[in-house]
């Protein structure tokens, strides 16, 4: 069985969803009520398991089902939809949280997702034109 490596980009979202989730829970612990604070976190727990699970899905789909991928990451995805929808029904329904709060949890992978790309753009913004007839913007 052939191991895919983890790319600097991936380990550095993997790390950087922790890290804006920490500092999200820090900021929502010293100034909002305990109930956004934990909303905040819930969210944030909820939101970096269900990447970590569909980049496990992603990987075995490309080492095992290569053949039949189509099939296989719809079935995941959908037991996965369905099981968030139960944990966040579970969350909203018997935990004393701010919704709010976790709506912004929830939102801290596609927040640092967002940062990582900008700052992996912003270390080197020239890096497009070292290509055969590249240029700065992407006309289509």
């Amino acid at each position: 069985m052939v191991d895919i490596k983890k790319t600097i980009m991936e380990r550095n979202i993997e790390i950087g969803n922790w890290v804006v989730l920490g500092v999200f829970s820090i900021v929502s612990f010293l100034f909002m009520p305990g109930r956004f604070a934990m909303g905040v976190l819930l969210g944030g727990l909820i939101s970096i398991a269900n990447f970590r699970w569909l980049s496990r899905d992603l990987r075995i789909v490309f080492l095992k089902h290569a053949d039949r991928a189509k099939p296989f990451i719809i079935v995941k995805y959908y037991i996965r939809l369905i099981f968030m929808g139960v944990v966040l029904f579970f969350v909203i329904t018997r935990v004393p949280i701010d919704v709010l709060g976790l709506l912004l949890g929830l939102s801290v992978v596609v927040i640092n997702i967002i940062l990582t790309v900008i700052g992996a753009n912003l270390k080197n913004p020239l890096r497009r034109l070292r290509k055969k007839n590249a240029s700065l913007f992407i006309l289509r």
